[in-house]
């Protein structure tokens, strides 16, 4: 048999991004601008959420938004209706955004003098956890139709993430879905996992996952993070 070389590029690209993600993050700090990475599966709820956060937040922070999908651009749509500056992303069948691609949406966002600047990443649980983007914070919303048991299935994305949005509780009298259950398994993952149940239809708990944001934001701001 022939001799040929086995080239561990997985690592590496993973090296190279969290560098970079690195490096984004700091810059961000210093022109004081928070970047929130919200992910989540399909259907989940992420734009309709991401509306109500705006409402609550957009008159006394500025806000930009990056809509990140592989070829639409009608969350984009959706969300340039509330007024806050908004891009759309195409990822080109990539099912992720890395550092550099977020740092490409932020210069076209323009992110000098927002305060708060929300990537809403590609729609799915596995991929959008592997790679940093330079966030300043990592939030995911599970939805009740989706299952209490999907941090058994889905580990990393609760590891990584600083707060677990549970949607939809609206309807959770509908769904075989244990609150309670889904909460601690989510920490055994990550003990220090923030988790708000919400409605973002009804705007139940909206308030709360507001006042963590203006919590964290300020923090950003301040050299406190």
């Amino acid at each position: 048999m022939g001799e040929f070389k086995i080239l561990e590029i997985k690592q590496s690209i993973f090296e190279d991004n969290d560098k970079d993600a690195e490096s984004l993050r700091q810059e961000l700090k210093k022109q004081k601008t928070f970047l929130l990475n919200l992910m989540s599966s399909p259907g989940a709820g992420k734009t309709t959420t991401l509306t109500k956060t705006i409402e609550a937040l957009k008159d006394e922070m500025a806000i930009g938004v990056m809509e990140a999908d592989i070829d639409s651009d009608v969350d984009a749509q959706a969300i340039s209706k509330t007024g806050v500056k908004v891009v759309q992303l195409h990822t080109g069948g990539m099912c992720h955004l890395d550092a550099d691609m977020t740092r490409q949406g932020i210069k076209g966002l323009g992110a000098e003098g927002i305060d708060l600047a929300i990537l809403e990443n590609v729609g799915n649980l596995v991929c959008p956890a592997e790679f940093d983007t330079g966030a300043s914070k990592n939030a995911m919303i599970l939805s009740v139709p989706e299952g209490d048991d999907k941090p058994l299935k889905y580990p990393l994305m609760f590891r990584v993430c600083d707060v677990l949005l549970i949607n939809k509780i609206d309807v959770m009298e509908y769904f075989d879905f244990d609150l309670e259950e889904c909460m601690e398994r989510a920490r055994k993952l990550n003990p220090d996992i923030k988790v708000i149940p919400i409605s973002a239809k009804t705007g139940e708990g909206i308030e709360g996952w507001a006042n963590w944001l203006r919590s964290e934001v300020k923090k950003w701001q301040q050299g406190m993070e």
